[in-house]
């Protein structure tokens, strides 16, 4: 993915995200928390995929070959 497909993704997960959170449909809460911590694991996902490219392209390398990394290390990243 490039850096306008990347940003292009980012802006359907946020919106499918602030349309979860704006939903006053609790007859299922907890696939709505589900729903919810699924598309912010795709959203950390590819804010990462971001940040790999645009430090690839700083260091002089190639931006494609950044990677989408699986969720367990995106998530376990400590800020």
């Amino acid at each position: 993915m490039d850096v306008t497909e990347i940003q292009h993704r980012i802006s359907e997960l946020v919106e499918k995200e602030q349309g979860l959170r704006d939903s006053q449909a609790d007859d299922h809460p907890e696939d709505r928390l589900e729903q919810l911590r699924l598309l912010e694991e795709q959203l950390d996902q590819c804010w990462d995929l971001l940040r790999q490219r645009r430090a690839r392209l700083d260091a002089g390398e190639n931006p494609d070959d950044a990677t989408v990394r699986p969720v367990g290390e995106v998530e376990g990243y400590r800020q």
